[in-house]
């Protein structure tokens, strides 16, 4: 018996990983293949965008251009260009000692002069658009930017829903690590892009991995070891997407190509998943087991 019918696990990828997912997921809607109907949603870092709209039953559309709020939060993240160096020296030798290494990031996320917390939970406000936790089951990690470990938010956790995603997407050195709870917590994708192992015991598991193609495939395949799920689906960017991304995920004028790029690719990866998509008694029989790429 498997706890969860479908699950999602939408991965991290920055600004441009963000609006692309959002593109696939609403070409994925419109191909029949609703992302927003799964028992669990996995959110990690632009996955809890995307995913806190599909859980809160949302048009992944209002997303096809970059939303501002109003405010304070309207003027653009303050990047600490050399914290960010830093944190991105620690991690390019975190395979050695990927806790210590988490450790030495969060201090340096902690010291980083990013601006206030407000003015980050106000632009996920903007995107998320409701305070609200949907009543499906959403799970947003993050880590402890003071001790290292992850962590999980959901409905329970005492937080609104834009307050966990800006935690989740709380990069050190670009946005402030977020408080919940007096604990200061940082980007979920630093403990891991798609945290797929958080859907353990769903019966078919779709991931989608924005920046599949910047990580060693190895790292997926742990997850998915631990989440064992009958079928397992997993989405990235093809070259063509990948092409339109360039070298920086958080480019801002990156977005609104990426996303179209994310409505193109839909149309193919609709036709791949929707037998797994099924609820119905054959699905099992009709997806077979193990995991398929979309490349």
């Amino acid at each position: 018996m498997h706890a969860h019918d479908r699950a999602v696990a939408l991965g991290a990828g920055g600004l441009v990983g963000t609006a692309w997912t959002a593109g696939l997921a609403r070409g994925l809607r419109h191909g029949g293949v609703d992302l927003g109907e799964a028992d669990l949603i996995v959110g990690t870092s632009a996955g809890a965008i995307t995913g806190a709209l599909l859980a809160t039953g949302q048009d992944p559309g209002r997303l096809a251009t970059p939303v501002r709020p109003a405010g304070s939060g309207s003027t653009p993240p303050r990047v600490d260009g050399r914290r960010l160096g830093e944190v991105f020296a620690v991690l390019g030798q975190a395979a050695a000692d990927p806790d210590g290494a988490r450790r030495r990031v969060g201090r340096i996320a902690l010291d980083a002069e990013t601006g206030p917390e407000q003015a980050h939970v106000a632009r996920m406000r903007a995107m998320v658009g409701t305070d609200d936790w949907p009543d499906r089951p959403l799970l947003i990690p993050v880590v402890d930017a003071e001790t290292g470990e992850p962590a999980v938010l959901d409905r329970t956790s005492g937080a609104p829903l834009p307050v966990a995603v800006a935690a989740s997407t709380a990069f050190p050195g670009i946005y402030p690590p977020i408080t919940v709870d007096g604990r200061r917590y940082m980007d979920g994708a630093l403990w891991s892009a798609t945290n797929a192992a958080l859907a353990a015991g769903a019966r078919t598991l779709v991931v989608v991995d924005p920046q599949a193609h910047l990580f060693p495939r190895e790292l997926l395949h742990r997850e998915l070891a631990v989440a064992a799920a009958h079928t397992v689906v997993t989405v990235e960017p093809d070259p063509a997407s990948i092409g339109v991304f360039g070298p920086d995920l958080n480019d801002r004028t990156a977005w609104e190509p990426a996303y179209r790029s994310g409505l193109r690719q839909a149309a193919e990866v609709a036709e791949r998943l929707r037998s797994a998509w099924r609820t119905d008694t054959g699905a099992d029989a009709a997806a077979g087991t193990g995991f398929g790429t979309e490349d």
